[in-house]
């Protein structure tokens, strides 16, 4: 006796309106295949050693095409780090190169002066990486001894000097964060209190361009 048996066709496959999910973009860090194998690296206190290392290190950089500056430090002396952001700036504006600043683990208090002098889209920082950003920090004792007058005058040069001193370090903190999502009056609310800014942190409030 022959059976028959009635087999049900496979259901078809659920179809679903929404639009293909769009391909992953690759890190912004895999246009620049140069931040593997820096021109220029310094670590260390950010003192005239480090600026005579990073005076050596360009001479013997090659001559054209874009160079790689990395550096690693917690701290220094904040006119060093001017002096060679300064270097920088003339580099790039005469020379017509274009420069990358790559932070590695630490780059705090000088560090991030430093840093400011690169735009924020030619900023890299590696994973893992802390920026701090403080005030200007000033120790003296004020001796007083002679005329009355003289002491006036004592006293004027001293606030001259902390006034310009303060002028300064907004307009570090003003190139720090152009271009980014970090208003000036928020670094300046901060910094008081020493603002940690975790490398991710960083790319997501435009201060760097990517952390690779």
């Amino acid at each position: 006796m022959n059976q028959t048996f009635n087999i049900p066709a496979p259901a078809p496959a659920p179809t679903s309106d929404a639009a293909p999910a769009p391909p992953a973009q690759a890190p912004q860090s895999r246009r620049y295949p140069l931040l593997a194998t820096p021109h220029i690296c310094l670590s260390g206190p950010v003192d005239h050693a480090m600026y005579q290392s990073f005076r050596d290190q360009f001479a013997a950089a090659p001559t054209d095409g874009t160079l790689v500056i990395a550096i690693s430090t917690l701290g220094g002396d904040p006119e060093v780090a001017r002096l060679m952001g300064d270097e920088v700036r003339l580099i790039r504006e005469y020379q017509g190169r274009e420069l990358l600043f790559l932070g590695k683990v630490a780059v705090y208090s000088a560090g991030a002066t430093f840093m400011a002098h690169f735009p924020a889209d030619k900023r890299f920082l590696t994973r893992g990486t802390r920026i701090m950003v403080h005030e200007r920090i000033l120790s003296s004792d004020i001796h007083l001894s002679g005329p009355l007058k003289s002491l006036t005058a004592t006293l004027k040069a001293k606030l001259h000097e902390i006034e310009h001193s303060i002028r300064i370090e907004e307009e570090g903190f003003r190139d720090l964060v152009a271009g980014s999502k970090i208003a000036f009056e928020e670094v300046c609310r901060r910094a008081p209190e020493n603002w940690y800014i975790e490398a991710e942190e960083a790319r997501d409030l435009g201060l760097v361009l990517d952390v690779i």
